[in-house]
């Protein structure tokens, strides 16, 4: 290849990814403000729903219970007219890397905002980053269809990986974190050429979110100290507590899938579920309620009791788990950090309670909890430890996080843990597999049938 045609080559991938990245911020905008809107529509709802319910009034409630039925109806709707919308997103773009999976990036846009704004904003705790990186995903394939990139080259998969880290990157204002999510977990091979389509979009895109949200960090937890050198051995301590809390997670979720199985639920009665357990934990325990990062902003200011935070993360894990088996457009990403967080806050308060730990370093306690949890979960240490110091903020900490993470990823690794997308995506093919073999047997019958 001559300079000249290399030269081109260079300039055709920097145009391609920026569209890549412009595509992928808008499309993601468009979705951070519906989920944004929506959680305050909810919490609108409730408050007058608690006004109608003392004045005696009741048909408000009624309809309230009536919409839950409805986003149900519609859920189901969704995910039967494109299957690929279903959970978090991340495993059907390993899939498709893999050449195992394809999707129609245009109707699976479309799906995956509509569903993910109807569950998360209906309460159901999900989040917001698997649906994003799909979207970007699926905006990276359609610029590869229009500068004509072949679905299965080079260059289509360096644009899919790249439209993938656009889209984390756009979720939470993380463009470094969303160029080292692309190449670490998706891609797994560094590459001159994807480096610079990865960077050019992830830059891209969220540039574009940031002029229509700000460049302030998705966590507001203020000031945070840096630690002294002297209690960086704690941090390997809450890596490992957090990583104990942790490694209950990926067979948790698939339990929680195979629990829907065994009852048998299917269209509209498998959302149905979770939302009505939203409709009612409203009421008693709304901080579990959508993604959480509000709760995670409380946990730095509020001064929770032992108990109190013990009862959120009980909550938050099992509802997580009933959400996400149900199978309706939604990830994992943003409930997963609320849990570190509280795992770290529950961390934190022993340790001050004992008179091992100042209390003034309860912030910094928060913000390590989920960069373990993420690690142990996902097993992608670099990743977890420079989105969290992205969504945080917390630029001088990246030696702190590093240390809790590599202690949170070896109780994953000494356990024989596996990464949750990898997990779930093994899942999803054995379940593609089984249908395909049922369809083929059927075709079989109906050729002998037809010779017959």
């Amino acid at each position: 290849m001559s300079r000249n045609v290399k030269r081109r080559f260079r300039l055709r991938l920097i145009l391609e990814g920026c569209g890549t990245g412009l595509a992928a911020g808008l499309s993601v905008g468009v979705f951070r403000y519906l989920l944004g809107a929506s959680e305050d529509f909810r919490q609108i709802v409730y408050e007058n729903i608690r006004l109608a319910a003392g004045e005696g009034r009741w048909l408000f409630p009624l309809l309230y219970v009536a919409a839950f039925v409805a986003i149900a109806w519609l859920l189901a709707k969704i995910v039967a007219r494109e299957p690929m919308c279903t959970g978090s997103g991340i495993p059907q773009v390993k899939g498709i890397l893999m050449g195992r999976m394809s999707m129609g990036w245009a109707s699976v846009m479309v799906a995956k905002i509509a569903g993910g704004v109807l569950a998360i904003g209906a309460g159901m705790s999900l989040g917001r980053e698997g649906p994003s990186v799909q979207i970007g995903a699926c905006a990276g394939q359609g610029i590869g269809r229009l500068s004509q990139s072949s679905d299965r080259g080079l260059e289509a998969r360096t644009l899919l990986v790249a439209g993938a880290g656009a889209g984390l990157a756009a979720a939470f204002n993380a463009p470094f974190a969303g160029v080292i999510f692309g190449l670490e977990e998706l891609q797994r091979t560094f590459s001159a050429a994807g480096l610079l389509v990865s960077i050019t979009a992830a830059v891209t895109a969220a540039a574009v979110t940031e002029l229509f949200f700000g460049s302030s960090p998705v966590f507001s937890l203020g000031y945070l100290l840096p630690m002294p050198l002297d209690m960086l051995g704690w941090l390997a301590v809450q890596g490992l507590f957090v990583g104990a809390l942790g490694r209950m997670f990926n067979p948790s979720l698939l339990w929680a899938q195979d629990f829907y199985e065994r009852l048998g639920l299917k269209g509209m009665c498998k959302p149905l579920l979770p939302l009505l357990l939203a409709a009612c934990l409203g009421f008693v325990l709304p901080e579990i309620l959508g993604g959480g990062n509000r709760l995670v902003d409380a946990l730095a200011v509020e001064s929770y009791s032992l108990a109190f935070l013990c009862l959120l993360f009980a909550g938050k894990f099992l509802f997580t788990m009933l959400c996400f088996g149900s199978g309706v457009p939604g990830g994992i990403f943003l409930p997963m950090l609320v849990l570190g967080a509280l795992g770290g806050a529950i961390f934190g308060h022993l340790l001050a309670a004992a008179g091992l730990f100042p209390a003034m370093y309860l912030p910094d306690m928060i913000v390590f909890g989920m960069a373990a949890y993420f690690a142990v979960v996902v097993k992608s240490p670099v990743t977890g430890s420079v989105l969290i110091m992205e969504m945080t903020g917390s630029f001088q900490h990246m030696l702190a996080l590093l240390i809790v993470s590599l202690s949170a990823y070896a109780v994953s690794d000494l356990t024989g843990g596996r990464p949750v997308y990898g997990e779930l995506l093994g899942r999803l093919l054995r379940r593609n597999k089984g249908r395909e073999k049922k369809i083929l047997s059927r075709v079989d019958k109906i050729k002998k049938s037809v010779i017959k």
